[in-house]
């Protein structure tokens, strides 16, 4: 997730992991938070409760989180840079992602 570690450093990697330490949350749960914040945030429907069926983590974990990171504003930046083709649908990018990673 390079990427996804570019973006979270970007946002303040320090201040971030804090956070996270203090909502109970290890660095992965962390950076699958995020990235599941940033992505549903480009989605219809609640972002929150979106990001939480997701990684099953609370939505008071998850609202923490985002207000700590900076809110809605915040998200719509994650959610451009992981938008990589500017379709308004980063879906389809970290899809792409993915196949790279794992070879497919």
């Amino acid at each position: 997730m390079g990427m996804l570690d570019g973006i979270l450093g970007q946002i303040g990697g320090d201040q971030l992991n804090e956070l996270g330490a203090k909502l109970g949350l290890s660095p992965e749960q962390l950076q699958a938070a995020t990235a599941a914040l940033g992505k549903a945030h480009a989605e219809p429907g609640d972002t929150v409760e979106s990001a939480s069926a997701v990684t099953g983590l609370s939505a008071d974990t998850l609202t923490q989180l985002m207000q700590g990171i900076g809110g809605e504003g915040t998200l719509a930046n994650i959610s451009n840079m992981l938008d990589r083709d500017g379709d308004g649908n980063p879906i389809n990018d970290i899809a792409g992602f993915a196949s790279k990673l794992f070879g497919k």
